[in-house]
């Protein structure tokens, strides 16, 4: 219960920052929390304020390279592919937090309706492709076909096939086109997946993540490591080469990611005009209609 604990600490760190301190994990799971000696507590404390110091050190980072991108035209393509319960999710958020949605964008595609199953198995991708000066954040991408549709049968052994024959020249011709491809592989271990989801049961604001797949998924980990290492060998190329992320820590897996993703592209800071703030136009004849009281959201807080 104590390591469930401290993961709930990390989950809610995502959603609400610091103030995790204002909800405590005794209310989440109905019990009484477990004792912490005050070395502990000032260990966290101190652990979380760097972990959220160099954060937002690197999220400023991502601003410029935003800017950089916006300025030059440039497009990028990243792919976050791992296990459930990975910290895909968790740094997807950490990197658009700050960032222009306009700009920086996350494409996260449901399983494929009855017309898309009949398409081109890319074509359903392709339309969520950057132009020029936008990111694309891709949480789970085409390579659902080497991973969980292989895995559950929902591909053919031909497909399966086919998809391996396609996806390096597909990569490359989107390389070509001058778009930039980064992918990256969260890895975790049999252990760390297991206490996540443990977690997970016992947080009511996630178990909405807990899907009846996730939970085949725990059943059949050698499957869906074999269906990994076979994916990372084939689809391996110098063009979009995979990247691996350790994730057992989620804070640090975010940390290392931002800071690698920062390295790829040759970013730097975009001069501004300065800013200047215009005067309000006022009218002496203007008058402010008021608003009617019964179309005003109560003030309950």
């Amino acid at each position: 219960m104590r390591r469930i604990r401290n993961d709930l600490i990390d989950s809610y760190d995502e959603e609400l920052e610091m103030e995790i301190e204002d909800r405590t994990v005794a209310e989440l799971i109905g019990e009484e929390s477990p004792a912490r000696s005050p070395k502990d507590a000032a260990q966290d404390k101190e652990n979380r304020r760097q972990y959220f110091r160099e954060l937002f050190r690197l999220q400023a980072e991502l601003v410029k390279l935003q800017d950089w991108v916006v300025s030059t035209g440039h497009k990028v393509v990243i792919l976050f592919e791992g296990r459930d319960a990975a910290g895909k999710g968790g740094v997807i958020k950490r990197i658009t937090q700050r960032l222009n949605p306009r700009v920086c964008r996350v494409a996260a595609l449901p399983a494929p309706n009855d017309r898309e199953r009949t398409q081109w198995y890319f074509q359903r991708y392709v339309s969520h492709l950057p132009a020029a000066g936008e990111i694309v954040l891709f949480d789970r991408s085409w390579y659902n076909r080497a991973g969980v549709e292989r895995v559950m049968g929902f591909c053919t052994d031909d497909q399966y096939e086919e998809f391996f024959r396609t996806v390096p020249e597909f990569e490359k011709m989107l390389v070509r086109s001058g778009i930039q491809l980064i992918k990256y592989w969260f890895s975790i271990s049999d252990e760390e997946q297991h206490l996540r989801f443990l977690g997970r049961i016992h947080d009511p604001l996630k178990q909405w993540k807990l899907s009846p797949m996730d939970l085949e998924s725990r059943r059949r980990w050698e499957e869906y490591t074999k269906a990994k290492e076979v994916m990372l060998e084939r689809t391996h190329i110098p063009e979009a080469p995979w990247w691996v992320v350790q994730a057992d820590d989620k804070k640090k897996a975010r940390l290392n990611c931002i800071h690698h993703l920062l390295q790829q592209m040759p970013y730097q800071e975009t001069a501004h005009p300065p800013i200047v703030l215009p005067e309000r136009v006022r009218h002496e004849d203007y008058v402010r209609t008021p608003v009617p009281q019964n179309i005003v959201v109560p003030e309950i807080y």
